[in-house]
């Protein structure tokens, strides 16, 4: 019964998938966060139909992410949560930081 369930949820996902990158999004707006420069490197998201978010790279304009709104929702909580923090580098052995 689970391999069935399972089979049938990864229809649907590949069907959303599918769905969300069959759209045309040509003439969407696509925000950035506050007090970038356009000329600076920066991520750009663009709001889609049900809840669905875009984002690309200003640097790579062509190359476009989809997620659904599901996805879309778990990346922004899991931020929230500090799940994407960045780790200090380790610093190496022998060398004074002064």
């Amino acid at each position: 019964m689970a391999d069935v369930e399972d089979k049938e949820l990864r229809a649907r996902k590949d069907r959303e998938r599918d769905e969300l990158y069959a759209l045309d999004i040509s003439g969407v707006e696509w925000h950035s966060a506050p007090g970038t420069e356009t000329h600076e490197e920066r991520v750009e998201i663009a709001y889609l139909p049900d809840g669905a978010v875009a984002m690309r790279s200003s640097l790579d304009p062509d190359t476009v992410l989809r997620y659904t709104e599901a996805e879309w929702r778990a990346f922004v909580l899991g931020a929230r949560d500090g799940e994407f923090d960045l780790e200090p580098a380790p610093r190496e052995s022998g060398k004074d930081a002064g």
